[in-house]
């Protein structure tokens, strides 16, 4: 997904086709959230893009398209994102027990 911005993503998808504007809004705007997220945890590892895709098993080319938030990671890859900046992940929900991804 290439970054558009708010002025061209509202361009392609007329007034008629509000419901495909908003789901691709809503990816867009997880899409930049989860990029900040992988670039904040993997600059404060003191980890390069290389360094970082070697540790996850996937290659440099896949972190830069998360950072640049041109692709969503799976909560697989966020596991990786934690284990390999040695910072676990926490997913919750209000009244819910968290999930941790990445613990040991």
């Amino acid at each position: 997904m290439a970054r558009l911005t708010h002025d061209e993503l509202r361009a392609k998808y007329p007034p008629e086709d509000q419901d495909a504007y908003s789901a691709a809004y809503a990816n867009a705007t997880l899409a930049g959230e989860l990029a900040e997220l992988v670039y904040a945890l993997r600059s404060r590892a003191g980890l390069t893009q290389t360094e970082l895709a070697r540790r996850m098993g996937t290659t440099q080319s896949s972190i830069a398209r998360i950072e640049g938030g041109g692709s969503l990671p799976t909560l697989d890859m966020l596991a990786r994102l934690a284990r390999a900046t040695e910072t676990p992940l926490h997913l919750g929900a209000p009244g819910l027990a968290d999930v941790t991804l990445g613990a040991a």
